[in-house]
């Protein structure tokens, strides 16, 4: 048995409980107060139902923004030219210290593992900037030019 499943049996628990409390109430005070009592009930059946609505509703709302996330992180829709100008300049600016340090620690395996890394980050980038980009490209047997 789910969670969801128990809420909606002790939800039906509550309601029956209500139901019986409101006939029992009828029973005690008489006819003259049914169709206040009757009200009574109802406004709370309506109160639940209102409560399951919105709850669907703000699942779904939310179920929506999530799927309009996913779909706005397509890289042609959010990269512009500015960024990758601006990943391009932080990855020289971060390559002069990762090269000293690399140098530092381990002398020119060092910096051949820096700058490994540091070309690896770009590449990912482009890639990732232009999905075609590095698919394979053949030279053409009849004049020379690149296709696709």
């Amino acid at each position: 048995m789910t969670g969801r499943e128990t809420t909606m049996e002790a939800r039906d628990t509550d309601l029956k409980k209500d139901l019986d409390a409101t006939l029992q109430t009828r029973r005690e005070l008489g006819e003259e107060y049914e169709s206040a009592l009757v009200e009574s009930f109802l406004e709370k059946v309506d109160q639940r139902i209102d409560g399951a609505v919105e709850r669907r509703v703000r699942r779904q709302f939310a179920e929506r923004q999530m799927a309009a996330a996913r779909d706005s992180r397509s890289p042609k829709a959010t990269d512009s030219w500015g960024e990758r100008f601006g990943f391009g300049i932080v990855s020289l600016v971060l390559a002069v210290p990762l090269s000293a340090i690399g140098v530092g620690v381990e002398g020119l395996p060092g910096l051949i593992v820096s700058w490994v890394g540091i070309v690896g980050v770009n590449v990912v980038q482009a890639a990732r900037s232009n999905p075609g980009l590095f698919v394979g490209r053949r030279r053409s047997s009849k004049d020379g030019d690149w296709e696709e």
